[in-house]
């Protein structure tokens, strides 16, 4: 675990920036969220923070300094900033080119900027697993329900495809069933993809994998797969037989909730290896 006194929580969206501060919180330790657009769960309502747009970069690093962080964590689903609706302060404007660079670059190309701004100005960025390892996915199942062989094949092709996408910077995910890809995640996410996927199925068409890895080249410090409990329900909605991320690659908010859910729903969640799925 990386050394630390006092976080700053980059927060976006879904429930891991709010499971990171009850993480500080129960160490004793102090934690300030600077909430981006979408990071409005009300489980943070309670802690020291505020919210920043993406281009108040000296707003943001002003509030951090003066509550004492000495690191910062990037936490959540990051979403593309509108470049109309940035709030631009100075700093935001010093950036803006290598801003408006990356943007046409990709969203990995985009995470790099605000990385590598954060530690220009002092603030070293821990990857969540440095502040929470017991998040980091673990290869096998999570549960009582395997993967079957033909499930295993899926993932494997579920895993090759994300690689094979990372050059384009399309996203993290897909869903396959019997070697058919029914969807890749973009820009809409995980939880739209799956309602996608289940738009697509006919009552009692039940079957294929929900496959999340780290795109070979992306940022590992920022923006690991995640899932939990919504994603969970999403999978089941959308009438799959289970879930399966990379292992020591992808993170779980939430294990036990979510190793109880998909034993009572019949879903695997299964950490597999790249050596494995090759």
């Amino acid at each position: 675990m990386a050394n630390w006194s006092r976080l700053g929580i980059i927060a976006g969206g879904g429930a891991l920036p709010a499971r990171l501060a009850a993480h500080c919180q129960a160490l004793g330790k102090a934690c300030f969220v600077a909430r981006l657009p979408g990071g409005d769960d009300p489980a943070l309502a309670g802690f020291p923070g505020g919210e920043f747009a993406f281009g108040q970069v000296d707003a943001r690093f002003k509030a951090l300094r003066a509550f004492g962080c000495d690191a910062a964590v990037f936490a959540g689903h990051v979403r593309r900033p509108d470049l109309k609706a940035l709030r631009l302060d100075a700093g935001g404007l010093a950036l803006l080119p290598k801003v408006i660079s990356a943007a046409q670059a990709g969203d990995d190309a985009l995470l790099r900027v605000m990385v590598t701004a954060f530690e220009a100005a002092g603030l070293p960025v821990l990857a969540v697993e440095d502040v929470l390892g017991a998040l980091l996915a673990r290869a096998g199942p999570l549960g009582a329900h395997r993967p079957d062989e033909t499930a295993l094949a899926d993932i494997a092709k579920g895993a090759a495809l994300v690689a094979a996408l990372d050059a384009f910077d399309v996203g993290q995910g897909c869903v396959l069933r019997d070697g058919l890809v029914l969807a890749v995640e973009a820009q809409e996410g995980t939880d739209a993809m799956l309602a996608r996927v289940a738009g697509l199925r006919a009552a009692g068409d039940t079957g294929g994998v929900l496959v999340k890895r780290c795109k070979p080249s992306q940022e590992r410090r920022i923006d690991l797969p995640t899932i939990g409990l919504t994603t969970l329900e999403g999978a089941f909605t959308a009438g799959l037989a289970g879930i399966a991320i990379e292992a020591d690659g992808a993170l779980i908010v939430d294990a036990p909730a979510v190793r109880q859910r998909a034993d009572t729903l019949g879903l695997f969640v299964f950490g597999f290896t790249l050596q494995a799925a090759a």
